[in-house]
């Protein structure tokens, strides 16, 4: 189980890896995010970097969005195509503000279960905590479902529930 959200999962593909590679790059555009008239363009499903046998990438979206999931896939070669291994994580600066609103929130139910014997606050505290991060897990799973889709329609494999 991971700690931050994440999912990760193993495609089975018949295409070949240049196959693959090859109709990643037509959806995906390598985003200089100063250049604001780059930006402006909407002509690719996702931006980041595409390689030889991996790929990080994330769906282009009009508005900031904490809950994005970010793709890092590795692709190997079989005989009859090629296996995908996908992880989606949140991205590094939406972890870190998990994390930290996570360890405030603890200390400082630690703080009224403590050092004021208020449990009341304590437990108070905790619930928020506990509520920010579910619903940090069931946007991002929800964000996930939508890349999955793209992605799946972008390999012809059946969008699974």
């Amino acid at each position: 189980m991971y700690i931050f959200p994440a999912h990760s999962e193993t495609i089975v593909s018949a295409f070949n890896r240049k196959e693959v590679i090859a109709r990643l790059n037509q959806v995906t555009q390598n985003v200089n995010f100063l250049d604001f008239d780059e930006t402006k363009k909407k002509s690719h499903l996702f931006n980041g970097v595409v390689k030889e046998d991996s790929f990080r990438i994330s769906l282009v979206i009009d508005k900031a969005d904490s809950f994005l999931p970010l793709i890092a896939g590795k692709i190997e070669s079989t005989a009859a195509g090629c296996i995908l291994f996908l992880k989606y994580s949140l991205f590094p600066g939406a972890s870190f503000f998990l994390g930290f609103w996570s360890v405030i929130i603890l200390a400082m139910s630690l703080f009224f279960f403590l050092g004021k014997s208020d449990p009341a606050y304590g437990f108070l505290c905790l619930a928020i905590g506990l509520g920010n991060y579910l619903f940090a897990w069931m946007h991002f799973k929800r964000k996930i479902r939508k890349s999955q889709s793209l992605f799946y329609n972008l390999l012809n494999l059946q969008v699974r529930d």
